[in-house]
């Protein structure tokens, strides 16, 4: 063979393989990122508004912690019907995973089909068109939870809007009860029968619930965020008396100052109140409906993606539930305590004052009495490392035991929306920047 005829044959040689990788590189569906392995969701659905590869930092956007086992579902669940559930995000970015808890199913739960959209518009279950994205879990488009179990889905490329409501749907074919729920979502999900995981339209999703299920946490991947804040409360946080659907609760109002103020830190934010908790004693069940928030802390506060600073709002019900705790320096030790451990993490706590509660039917002199120990406490640096005064903002100057008219709901325990944004208002950004934690 000549060198002229062994140059040809090696061209050729090369053009073959060119069109033979083009050809694998065309029929792979997904995307294969860095060490990790993770194949991002991509293939023949619409792309629309997926975006380019790219850097960022994981974070929170929105998460809600699984509460409990919703009544009513304890032997078939949701077989056979589609759960679509709406979120609104803090922060966006141009990719997107999500965490499915089956922490109070007493069965493994079978997720046949997932996916995640974009809203058409507030509290619609219509996605917006080309934004339906089919979620994989370690590259399978169906997974399956064991009991007390959660799981977190590859990440999927796609542009999600800050301050948006997003859509996330799943779908199970048989029977998987008790659901893990959040019972005050404060926002409307829907519900329809059949798998209609990747329908854009939501006609046929006609019923409709004041639940999240299975669903809790959206992080993205953004470039405009450093991280997340994570807010764990009771129902003042949960934002149990705001207005439905309108994103009103102090934690939404707390996000919106993170993403507009100049020099605000650019942090997401991840609510993890549960109406009713306390800081020391769970619910009824096993799991424990309701857990304390020393048994959440480490699931729902430092597990959460890319968290760099916590806020704790908690304590109110430890006076008020029954048992009633009496002993100031027992709740403050619980509280104490969720600070060392977020210290272990290398992360400040901004502590909150507890509001005034006079008029509610739980109010006497002697919890009166509690609840102002706890506060000076707090107010002396003796439990956070820096803190949030509540009860100086909300209070009526003129009875510092009961909230100021405008910023009670009615229940004088629970703030209105005006109550709630002046909770946020109150805030010190600069108090959230730090991530080391303070000797106490």
């Amino acid at each position: 063979m000549t060198k002229r005829h062994g140059y040809a044959l090696l061209a050729a040689l090369v053009a073959v393989a060119v069109v033979i990788s083009a050809a694998i590189y065309v029929g792979f569906s997904g995307v294969l990122r860095g060490g990790d392995n993770t194949v991002e969701a991509g293939g023949t659905h619409q792309r629309g508004s997926a975006a380019p590869a790219s850097t960022g930092t994981w974070a929170g956007s929105w998460s809600a912690s699984p509460a409990g086992a919703e009544p009513g579902t304890e032997t078939n669940g949701f077989a056979g019907r589609s759960v679509r559930n709406v979120v609104h995000t803090s922060i966006g970015g141009t990719g997107a995973r999500i965490t499915l808890s089956n922490l109070y199913g007493q069965q493994p739960l079978s997720i046949t089909h997932a996916s995640i959209a974009v809203a058409s518009a507030p509290n619609s279950p219509t996605a917006l068109a080309g934004t339906v994205r089919r979620l994989t879990f370690s590259g399978n488009t169906s997974v399956v939870i064991p009991a007390g179990e959660q799981v977190i889905s590859d990440s999927v490329r796609l542009r999600v809007p800050s301050d948006s409501d997003m859509l996330v749907s799943t779908y199970s074919p048989t029977a998987s009860g008790p659901v893990t729920y959040h019972p005050q979502a404060r926002q409307m999900s829907y519900v329809a029968s059949g798998d209609l995981v990747e329908e854009p339209t939501g006609t046929r999703y006609t019923e409709q619930s004041p639940y999240w299920r299975y669903l809790t946490a959206l992080d993205v991947l953004s470039n405009e965020a450093e991280g997340s804040v994570v807010v764990i409360g009771d129902s003042l946080t949960d934002g149990i008396t705001s207005t439905m659907g309108a994103n009103h609760r102090w934690p939404d109002f707390l996000a919106e100052r993170l993403r507009t103020e100049s020099g605000a830190p650019r942090y997401g934010v991840v609510n993890q109140g549960i109406s009713g908790n306390r800081v020391l004693a769970d619910g009824l069940g096993r799991p424990a409906n309701n857990p304390s928030g020393l048994a959440r802390f480490e699931r729902d506060a430092l597990g959460r993606s890319g968290v760099r600073a916590v806020v704790v709002d908690l304590g109110i019900n430890d006076i008020l539930r029954p048992p009633q705790q009496t002993d100031p320096d027992k709740i403050v030790a619980g509280l104490r305590e969720l600070v060392r451990q977020a210290h272990a993490r290398g992360l400040r706590v901004v502590g909150a004052t507890l509001m005034p509660f006079q008029g509610h039917r739980g109010y006497t002199p002697a919890l009166e009495t509690v609840r102002q120990a706890v506060n000076a406490q707090i107010r002396a640096g003796k439990v956070y490392d820096s803190y949030v005064d509540f009860d100086k903002a909300l209070r009526d100057p003129y009875n510092p035991r009961k909230l100021l008219p405008h910023y009670d709901s009615g229940d004088h325990l629970h703030p209105s929306d005006a109550g709630y944004r002046k909770m946020a208002d109150s805030f010190d950004l600069s108090t959230l920047k730090s991530t080391t934690g303070a000797e106490l």
